[in-house]
């Protein structure tokens, strides 16, 4: 009788953790929420009803003209569109690059051995100490010695790869069975077909996380265009949201709009790419069992 007492109460103390965890997670989700439904809900609305006050969370209808406004700006330049490209361009110039460095980087100093493979991944992880304000400077005076300013170069040439990734592809690539490529090997395949065919199909979760940090930090990325970009065509959309935003005749629905209009590309791929979270989690637990 004390065995069953005591196995009920477990239950009924980890019933009740279950639900002040859920709690918490729900409370969080709110919270995360709010700005992101205020920001949707807002972009639709003249800006006379963004500020009433109580809030309508539920606008009376859709009006267009603030992401027209949005797109053609105050001046009615449609620079817009223009920066809009080029952020796309730049960040998935970066992704890209950082995402095959990264690999390509991570696989050898995870599976191959030689001289100094540790020592190459501290000097590697010692550059994630240095923040790029202390290099910002430096790193600018490069540029315009390159006469790399107001180019694609110029933009996207200091972020081609990151020591982050390649710590993540590392880390992710260490618990690799040695068996299967000690198989393919057998089979007569070349180090460049077993990275192509059986390591890189294997990292998507890894990939997929990889190339949505680096792209939100590109399409985030406000300081670097900011010295490098001094004409309006070869600004990003940051630069173009803090001009819009900044100016006296800004209305709150247009800006509202153009944060959405901003918002797009990285919902887009985080839908896109999160199912690898789940199937992706457990890829090597299987084969180890």
């Amino acid at each position: 009788m004390k065995s069953l007492t005591v196995e009920s109460q477990n239950k009924q103390i980890q019933t009740l953790v279950n639900i002040l965890i859920a709690t918490v997670l729900i409370g969080a989700l709110i919270f995360t929420l709010i700005p992101i439904l205020f920001m949707f809900s807002a972009s639709m609305m003249p800006s006379k009803d963004i500020l009433k006050m109580p809030f309508r969370w539920i606008p009376q209808g859709f009006h267009w003209q603030n992401f027209a406004k949005a797109i053609a700006g105050n001046d009615e330049s449609y620079i817009f569109i223009r920066n809009f490209f080029n952020s796309i361009l730049v960040s998935v110039i970066v992704t890209l690059t950082t995402v095959i460095l990264s690999c390509v980087t991570g696989y050898g100093l995870a599976k191959f051995k030689f001289k100094g493979r540790n020592l190459v991944f501290l000097a590697i992880m010692a550059t994630m100490m240095i923040p790029f304000e202390a290099i910002m400077i430096p790193l600018y005076l490069v540029a315009t010695k390159l006469h790399l300013q107001n180019s694609y170069g110029g933009l996207t040439l200091p972020f081609l790869v990151n020591a982050f990734g390649v710590f993540m592809m590392r880390q992710y690539l260490l618990p690799f069975p040695d068996e299967f490529l000690d198989a393919t090997r057998i089979d007569g395949a070349g180090e460049i077909r077993i990275f192509w065919e059986v390591v890189l199909p294997n990292c998507a979760p890894a990939i997929a996380t990889l190339s949505i940090l680096t792209f939100r930090s590109q399409w985030d990325n406000l300081l670097w265009p900011l010295l490098i970009s001094q004409s309006e065509k070869m600004k990003t959309l940051p630069l173009y949201i803090v001009k819009f935003a900044a100016e006296k005749y800004t209305d709150e629905g247009a800006m509202m709009a153009v944060a959405v209009l901003g918002s797009i590309p990285m919902l887009i791929l985080f839908f896109t790419m999160s199912r690898y979270f789940v199937s992706g989690a457990s890829v090597f637990s299987s084969r180890k069992g």
